[in-house]
């Protein structure tokens, strides 16, 4: 298991390729291809010492509002999206119908300050699609596109 902060130093920068040829698996462009587009925003690269994420992270935000960071895992990518307090009623409703470790992720996560910090490994596409939903409680896409899973396929 390749370590994402020794490969990748403070004072070592990865490029989008890199940090691309690290995770290997096609969320990680139709992620990053949705926030730019869905939300008219860019990546910004951001080095953590943070010893619970330590490395480099990509985040992405619109109108001073977080929208989500993303951390490069070997094989996968977690994804930090916050719950505050005035999205968690309509976070709290929308989780019986969100997948299984979503909802793991959200039950066993404490509120601090009437917000949750959700970690959530991004390994699958159903996944995906729910972090993206949690993300849209936070700030409304400014366009509306469409995914392709791997096969090519509208999701």
């Amino acid at each position: 298991m390749k370590e994402w902060n020794k490969a990748f130093p403070d004072d070592r920068q990865p490029d989008d390729n890199q940090i691309a040829d690290f995770i290997r698996t096609p969320l990680w462009s139709s992620i990053n291809d949705y926030l730019c587009r869905a939300y008219m925003t860019g990546p910004k690269y951001s080095y953590s010492g943070c010893s619970m994420q330590q490395g480099w992270n990509v985040k992405y935000s619109k109108s001073g509002k977080s929208l989500c960071t993303l951390y490069p895992m070997d094989g996968y990518f977690t994804m930090l999206v916050v719950i505050g307090p005035k999205e968690m009623t309509e976070a709290e409703l929308m989780m019986p119908f969100l997948s299984e470790p979503v909802r793991s992720v959200f039950a066993k996560t404490k509120n601090g300050r009437g917000a949750k910090w959700l970690m959530l490994d991004i390994c699958d596409w159903e996944t995906l699609l729910d972090a993206l939903k949690l993300i849209a409680l936070r700030r409304k896409p400014i366009n509306h596109i469409e995914m392709e899973d791997e096969d090519g396929k509208n999701i």
